[in-house]
């Protein structure tokens, strides 16, 4: 899929948000990358051969202070190439565009993996 496409599909899931959660959803802009950069992997932990189709830099909101104002943006990013790798179809991949945008706004509001996936897994 060309990336304008791609992003295409991040942008409808991005518009797909309930409005209960996008009226929070302040200082943060998402990006579409090829594949992650050299040293997240490492950073993160997870073996090179692992899979990456997402990723959120930034202080999620329930962690934020009186200090949190004035700074950068947080930042999703969305990796295309790995998304593509684990789908065999546009269907699939706009689906998981879908899970992958959802999963990274969930790190914004301060949930952390496993509640993020007990709460894909109730919404299946």
């Amino acid at each position: 899929m060309d990336k304008k496409n791609f992003e295409r599909l991040v942008e409808e899931a991005l518009s797909e948000i309930h409005k209960e959660f996008k009226k929070y959803l302040k200082n943060i802009t998402v990006i579409v990358e090829d594949n992650p950069p050299q040293g997240v992997y490492s950073r993160l932990g997870i073996d090179r051969g692992g899979l990456l189709l997402g990723l959120y830099h930034g202080v999620p909101i329930n962690k934020r202070g009186a200090y949190y104002g004035n700074v950068p943006p947080d930042v999703i990013s969305i990796y295309q190439k790995p998304i593509e790798k684990v789908c065999s179809s546009e269907k699939e991949i706009k689906e998981k565009v879908r899970e992958v945008v959802r999963h990274e706004i969930g790190h914004y509001f301060g949930k952390d993996d496993k509640e993020l996936r007990e709460i894909e897994n109730e919404t299946d």
